[in-house]
């Protein structure tokens, strides 16, 4: 028999991870829950970072956090005080362990298949499976499947990475501060590339090597990427053990992604536009996705999430990303003046859509103008022939 639900969350990674928190959070009661995936999301798949002010309910779920960090070029190196804000990395296990509990309280149902077509006929929506057998029918679906935009943008770029999760024997990192990007990476042709630093002790840490650019690479070149770098950072390989490898690749795109495809429907994740065009972060707005989702439900409205970004931000991202692909703007210098001429905590309120009108005309005011005006202008080409 087909289950009947108020509320359906399609895909169990981490934008429903938080969706489920929320709900516990909210205390949202006689809500009938079901969470469809084939694969039921346990342990350290994935490590999530991203700022934003202290004292929150993911204080607890944390591995770390840093109220300074470090931009590199190779001309030098820059400590950025991120007061009122701080950088914080979550890895996975904890937040699936507090939706779980969250979804044991609202009594979910899990089904453990894959999802294919989602059918709203305006009053309840059918998931069914990939055999066209129905599995679920509610009255929302939250569907976090990944999927491409709508339609192609004019610029279309990834943020691809490797990262390691160093151990050793004895005192090697500083736990007290975090390398947020560090350019001395050698630079591709068409792109750009930074390594970071994440220490969750003196002896534990996660680097990184990542690059923004229209193509990822082979598993070797990450690998030969990650051994210059922790050579830059002056590690011994020798010395050290690999405890884990995080494989990523997230988009970065001015194409537009549809986060209500029907009236009973709703995105969320990179489906929903939570995926910044111009870094590829998503953590925070998946965050809000979910509070705002909560906050609905208990006051009785439809599940229905504000835009993660304003619309200013995502056509200030566009031009970015054009500026970027066509080379008329240097990426390690541009972010290198991004963060001299700002204080760090307008760049990443900026970059987590939270800044106001009047600081995203400074940010502006502090970028290059005549390579932007000209990315905005092919840009605004593009629109009018689209």
């Amino acid at each position: 028999m087909i289950t009947d639900v108020d509320i359906a969350l399609v895909g169990g990674g981490g934008a429903a991870s938080l969706v489920l928190a929320a709900l516990g959070r909210a205390g949202v009661d006689g809500l009938r829950v079901a969470i469809v995936d084939p694969v039921h999301k346990r342990g350290q798949d994935r490590t999530w970072a991203f700022w934003g002010e202290p004292g929150t309910f993911l204080d607890p779920l944390l591995s770390a956090s840093w109220d300074e960090v470090d931009v590199v070029t190779p001309a030098r190196r820059r400590v950025l005080r991120l007061a009122p804000l701080r950088y914080a990395m979550l890895r996975s296990a904890p937040l699936y362990e507090l939706a779980a509990e969250a979804e044991k309280r609202l009594d979910a149902v899990r089904v453990t298949a894959p999802a294919g077509a989602v059918q709203d006929d305006g009053e309840r929506v059918t998931v069914t499976g990939p055999d066209g057998v129905p599995l679920v029918r509610a009255g929302w679906v939250l569907d976090s499947r990944p999927r491409k935009p709508e339609r192609p943008g004019l610029t279309t770029w990834l943020q691809h990475f490797r990262g390691w999760w160093l151990e050793a024997d004895r005192a090697t990192f500083e736990p007290g501060r975090a390398v947020l990007m560090d350019f001395r990476t050698p630079q591709p042709e068409r792109g750009i590339s930074f390594g970071y630093v994440l220490p969750v002790s003196d002896r534990f840490a996660l680097i990184e090597y990542t690059e923004f650019s229209p193509a990822t690479l082979s598993g070797d070149a990450y690998d030969e990427a990650l051994r210059a770098y922790a050579g830059l950072l002056g590690l011994d390989l020798r010395a050290l053990r690999v405890r884990e490898v995080e494989d990523g690749v997230i988009p970065m795109t001015d194409g537009p992604f549809v986060s209500r495809p029907s009236p009973r429907v709703v995105r969320l994740g990179t489906a929903g536009g939570a995926t910044r065009p111009s870094t590829g972060y998503t953590f925070s707005a998946m965050a809000r996705q979910a509070d705002d989702i909560a906050r609905a439900l208990a006051d009785g409205r439809p599940p229905v999430p504000a835009p993660p970004y304003p619309a200013r931000h995502l056509w200030m991202d566009a031009v970015q990303l054009r500026a970027l692909d066509r080379g008329l703007t240097d990426g390690v210098a541009f972010f290198d003046r991004l963060f001299d001429r700002n204080p760090a905590d307008r760049v990443l309120r900026f970059l987590d859509g939270t800044t106001t009108w009047r600081e995203d005309l400074m940010l502006m005011a502090s970028s290059p103008t005549l390579p932007m005006t000209r990315a905005a202008f092919e840009h605004a080409v593009h629109r009018v022939r689209r």
